[in-house]
This record gives C-alpha cells, sequence and structure tokens, in this order.
C-alpha cells in the first residue's frame, strides 16, 4: 500500500520565498537533465498572484531545489484551465536517457485514493449503493463487529475504529490476481479496535474494502472501473493503474529512485532485492508490488490531474452535489483543517483548499485544488528527500498568499 503525505499543517508554509529569477532553462548540478519550460502567455493578469509567475518566488524555489539535486519531477499551476507555471526537472528513466515532462505518469501513491471515494459516489448517485450500508452488506468473511457496524462513510471519512495488519513489503507480487487475492485476505484479517466513528491513522483496511465494495456492485475490477469510469471520463489519457511490466517497458512512466541505507540511489523497479531506509517506509519498494493495491494508487500526468479537477468541478465525473459530498469537512484534523473522503480540506487564507499527498520510495505526489480562484497545483516527483511537504507549502502560499502557519498541503 501506499504511505499517505500526513503532515504538520503548520509546517507546511513555514519560510519566506526565495529570490525570484529563475532562468526558463538552465543546466542542473549532477548530471540531471536540463529542465523544460512551458508558461502561458498573457498570464499578467490583475487575478494573477505574482509569485505563481514565470520567474515568481515559487518558480526560483523550484529551480532551486533542483539545481541542489533535491526534486526530480513535474510542477504545474494551472488557473480557470490555463497553464501558468510548468516546470519539468530530472530524468524519467536515467538508463533510457529519458527526462521528465508533462507527458510523462508518475506513481501517485496515496494522491491516488480520491478516485476510490468518487467510484463509490458514483454508484451512490446511481442509487446502487447507499453511503449508510455496513461492510457485510456487500462481502462476506469479515468480522461480525467489521461486517455489522462499519459503513462505507465510516471507510471513506477514516473514522472506522479499525486496525489492519502489517503488510508483507518484502514480498514480489507476480500478477494483477495475486495482488488482488492477497489484499481482499488482508483485509479481512483487520479488527475493531476502538468504537466506530474514531478517527484512525489511515487504516489500510479503510482503502481496500471500498475498492472491494465497488467490485461487488459493478462485477468489475476496481482498476477497470477507474480507469473506465473516472481517467476515460476526464480525458486523463496519460493515466492508468500500470503493472511492473508496463513500468519497466514504457518510455512515459518515470521510474522511482530510492535512496538505500548507505546513500546511494538506485531505480527501485529494476531492483526489486533492494529496500528503502527511510523510517517512514523502512523496507518498502513499490516495484515488488505488480500493480497497485485495490483502492489505491494509480499513476497520472500533471496534465491528467488538472483534468480530473476540472472534471469534479463541472458535472463531469460527479454530479454537483455529489462532488459537494466528496470535499465536506467530514472530521477536525486541527483548526483550520478536517478529513474529507480520501483527501483533506483545510481553510488557507479565508478560502478551502482540497487536496491529497502521498509518498513511498522514490515517489511523492500532491495535487491541491482552490475552488474559490479556479487554480489548480500538482507536484509529481520520483526521487526521495523532505521536499515535497515544503514544496507544497510553497505552493500554496503562492496561490493564496497565505502566512506560515496558515495551512498547507495535506494527506
Amino acid at each position: 500500500m501506499a504511505i499517505d503525505g500526513v503532515w504538520d499543517r503548520r509546517s507546511l508554509l513555514r519560510g519566506a520565498a526565495v529570490a525570484a529569477g529563475a532562468a526558463a532553462t538552465m543546466p542542473l548540478l549532477g548530471g540531471c537533465a536540463a529542465v523544460t519550460a512551458r508558461a502561458s502567455d498573457g498570464d499578467a493578469d490583475s487575478d494573477i498572484p505574482p509569485d505563481t509567475l514565470p520567474g515568481g518566488a515559487y518558480d526560483t524555489y523550484v529551480a532551486q531545489l533542483a539545481a541542489e539535486g533535491k526534486f526530480s519531477g513535474v510542477v504545474l499551476l494551472s488557473h480557470k484551465g490555463r497553464t501558468v507555471l510548468s516546470r519539468s526537472y530530472g530524468m524519467a528513466d536515467k538508463k533510457k536517457g529519458i527526462a521528465n515532462s508533462e507527458s510523462v505518469a508518475f506513481s501517485l501513491s496515496s494522491a491516488g485514493k480520491p478516485f476510490q471515494a468518487v467510484a463509490i459516489l458514483q454508484l451512490a448517485q446511481q442509487g446502487k449503493l447507499k453511503l449508510s450500508d455496513t461492510v457485510g452488506t456487500y462481502l462476506t468473511r469479515f468480522p461480525k463487529e467489521i461486517a455489522e457496524q462499519v459503513t462505507i462513510h465510516h471507510m471513506l471519512a477514516n473514522i472506522s475504529g479499525m486496525e489492519s495488519p502489517d503488510e508483507d513489503v518484502q514480498r514480489i507480487f507476480q500478477s494483477r490476481e495475486e495482488v488482488q487475492e492477497y489484499y481482499e485476505q488482508w483485509a479481512r484479517h483487520s479488527k475493531l479496535v476502538a468504537p466506530v466513528g474514531t478517527p484512525t491513522n489511515h487504516a489500510g483496511a479503510e482503502i481496500v474494502i471500498p475498492a472491494l465494495i465497488v467490485q461487488a456492485v459493478t462485477g468489475k475490477t476496481y482498476w477497470d472501473y477507474v480507469e473506465e469510469n473516472i481517467f476515460k471520463r476526464c480525458g486523463m489519457t496519460g493515466s492508468a493503474f500500470y503493472t511492473r511490466p508496463q513500468w519497466l517497458a514504457d518510455e512515459h512512466i518515470a521510474h522511482p529512485y530510492m535512496t538505500l541505507a548507505d546513500g546511494s540511489v538506485v531505480d527501485a523497479v529494476r531492483n526489486l532485492d533492494k529496500s528503502s531506509s527511510n523510517q517512514s517506509t523502512l523496507g518498502r519498494n513499490p516495484g515488488r508490488c505488480f500493480i497497485d493495491a485495490p483502492g489505491d494508487g494509480g499513476f497520472a500526468t500533471a496534465p491528467d490531474l488538472v483534468r480530473f479537477a476540472q472534471a469534479l468541478s463541472d458535472g463531469t465525473v460527479l454530479e454537483r452535489p455529489y462532488a459537494d459530498v466528496l470535499t465536506a469537512a467530514k472530521s477536525p484534523h486541527g483548526p483550520q483543517s478536517f478529513g474529507a473522503y480520501q483527501m483533506a480540506v483545510r481553510i488557507v487564507s479565508g478560502q478551502w483548499v482540497h487536496g491529497r499527498a502521498g509518498a513511498n520510495p522514490g515517489v511523492g505526489a500532491s495535487w491541491n485544488i482552490y475552488p474559490y480562484t479556479g487554480w489548480v497545483g500538482v507536484i509529481l516527483s520520483n526521487t526521495d528527500g523532505e521536499t515535497l511537504q515544503e514544496l507544497s507549502g510553497r505552493e500554496v502560499q503562492a496561490v493564496t498568499g497565505g502566512t506560515p502557519g496558515g495551512g498547507g498541503g495535506g494527506g
């Protein structure tokens, strides 16, 4: 399963913006590829914050991180459907000499979990299930207390009171069927450890079980359902639940570059015997799972995540009332931060910010939607590092003018 990007909200916006003036194209240190850049013309509109523009504070900060070898990937800022800033740094596949770009799909880790909530809400608006239905309404062989007490709403809102067993992070899966069978059985070994309605620490079963319900209701695998009913409908042509053989063969999928205990960096998907030494992802290697667990992950390009955000706002993927159900605050995380359905929502400078982050060894992903002003921000990375949290905070600061402590990209 992917690792959640759960961050201290107050730390996300700390630090002042670095000086502006980054060049659009510059060589990077350490043999990395040169940056590619694209920005729309005529961005000097009065409602475009200067920190979001090419050469602005956010652009310069990303360029600095990349020059120091601390960021490899893509950042994109879109305003009302127009690209304001798009930057690509580093290599998608060092062995093949393929640079990162807008057309490259990145592993989303936990940033893909909201697709599962959207799938459930699509079925709810069609009358095929109710959010108040319990696990046992659709699935068998779960513990009695889970089957009879835990509802779909509890799981999507991460308030099920469940605890999931540890995963076998060393196992190397060889097929979609093997992944499906493993996670079905793994979810059934979950336990109710607190009263239903109690916030949980992102119990894995809260991700897998709703995906199993999607499968039970539709008769399709979770992966096929999401690709057909979310990715295809949103026009996300570069997004999919790619398998490990596709990850190795397709030149449009970024490889995860994972840091080992000795400080060396390896292509995780080409070195399945190697494991992460990072304490938050200890022992993991994202390439070992043949395909992401049902309800989790997936791959997307930065422009595709903008298309997903637009589809949420215009009724393409969910009817407007159900899109509101997706993002409505469900439980408080802090004074201005709340849990929604498989995503975080928070108030920054008097406006809502909706988003999700995730990380795995060699993987970082964050997307934020600013519904009041029409902005969408995407960060996709294929290296380890502690920069994703800070980078998301800088994005939020650039778009909203928020100050440190005002919120930021959540997990």
